[in-house]
């Protein structure tokens, strides 16, 4: 049985619920995602969009490049969503918004091209370019 994974902003203003399985976590290395969370890597979970549900208000939506959108809470700035166009089905998550983050542990490195050079990278995780 698929136990359900929950969520939400800093201050609470915007609350999920995801009822299915995650598809990847993924650590981005993208320039994007850099400055869109704040972090070294955008670290985010992959589910269908289908399985989550917006128990508690809604992300505002930006388009951020051609064919994506990111949410964000309006009351506290916290990212939330990474949204792409061409997999419509399926939602990004930012991992810090996840309730319990360690129960999913990254899989992958992706645009690894455009990484913090001084970032080490765990070896034991695959990497695209």
């Amino acid at each position: 049985m698929h136990t359900p994974i929950t969520g939400g902003c800093l201050c609470g203003q915007v609350r999920y619920r995801v009822d299915g399985p995650v598809a990847h976590v993924s650590h981005c290395h993208c320039t994007m995602c850099r400055r869109a969370t704040g972090g070294l890597t955008g670290t985010y979970v992959n589910v269908a969009r289908a399985d989550l549900t917006w128990t508690q208000g809604q992300p505002a939506l930006y388009d951020s490049t051609p064919g994506v959108r990111r949410g964000f809470c309006v009351g506290c700035g916290g990212p939330l969503t990474y949204q792409n166009e061409q997999r419509a089905a399926r939602i990004s998550l930012t991992i810090g918004s996840l309730d319990h983050p360690e129960a999913h542990p990254p899989g992958k490195h992706i645009f690894t091209d455009t990484r913090i050079p001084w970032l080490t990278l765990d070896p034991t995780l695959p990497g695209w370019e």
